[in-house]
């Protein structure tokens, strides 16, 4: 039996078992996940056969973020998933770590020492795109911007991880607003393997957030839009309710150790329950 780190395609393996599991990932998610920090995917095998697996991202030198902690059925119940629990708490050093945890698992993630601070509550809906001059696809020379707003909204310096996730690919594209000098809203669509979903969104108003949502690239009518809001973001969540978004999942926002020290915006969502 061994633990070692993933390659990217043992990653795109275990976002497949995600996908069975009813996780819905994105079609280009492993590449940017990856990049975040290649040693800190974990997988465990049983006569060479991957069985078990976590992620455990040191986004700074403060902070970590814990995902994609999953075990195949046939192998639950065997430790396969406390022992590469334990290798991936250990990659984080002395870090404070965070996650999202769903309902079922939040009891045992309280005995390893993580505190509930808040929910990140899932919205699924459609919203028809709407053109609007201030929306633009992000610039190169913008991206700065988004990365240093990224930092302050979650608190943690992921500059690897925001600089792919903001990076436009065929399957994943961020948007900014700008004020016609500087940028002053951006959201990240991507497609996922059903519908798209939204993450991060950073907006300042209720129009500002609406024309971001409304630029959706890949708007289909018949494909729904996913979007996960912490519940501080309250009146985001008013305004999709409004569009007739619905709440269809939650899960936990915990931290073992200091949680960071945060500044979003009124409008925010989160870029993923996997690496926050």
């Amino acid at each position: 039996m061994t633990i070692r780190v993933m390659t990217p395609e043992d990653l795109r393996t275990v976002l497949g078992w995600a996908e069975d599991e009813g996780w819905n990932p994105g079609l280009e998610d492993a590449e940017a996940f990856h990049v975040a920090d290649p040693q800190g995917f974990l997988i465990k095998e049983v006569d060479e056969e991957p069985v078990a697996a976590i992620s455990v991202v040191n986004h700074d030198p403060d902070f970590a973020f814990l995902g994609l902690y999953l075990c195949k059925p046939f192998f639950r119940g065997q430790g396969h998933g406390t022992d590469v629990w334990r290798a991936g708490i250990a990659h984080a050093g002395t870090r404070s770590i965070g996650l999202d945890g769903v309902p079922e698992q939040q009891e045992n993630y309280a005995r390893s020492g993580f505190v509930k601070y808040g929910r990140t509550i899932r919205y699924e809906g459609w919203m028809e795109a709407e053109p609007d001059p201030r929306v633009r696809r992000v610039l190169t020379h913008q991206t700065e911007t988004l990365l240093n707003r990224d930092a302050e909204v979650c608190g943690m310096n992921r500059t690897a991880f925001a600089a792919a996730w903001f990076s436009t690919s065929l399957n994943r594209q961020t948007m900014a607003l700008t004020d016609g000098v500087k940028v002053t809203g951006y959201a990240t669509f991507r497609l996922c393997i059903s519908g798209t979903k939204v993450g991060p969104l950073y907006a300042t108003s209720q129009a500002d957030a609406q024309a971001l949502l409304a630029s959706n690239p890949f708007a289909e009518p018949n494909e729904p839009v996913f979007i996960d809001v912490p519940e501080q973001s309250s009146p985001l969540c008013a305004l999709l309710q409004n569009h007739g978004f619905k709440p269809v999942f939650e899960t936990a926002r915990m931290f073992k150790g200091l949680r960071p020290d945060s500044n979003p915006p009124m409008f925010h969502a989160i870029a993923t329950m996997e690496l926050g």
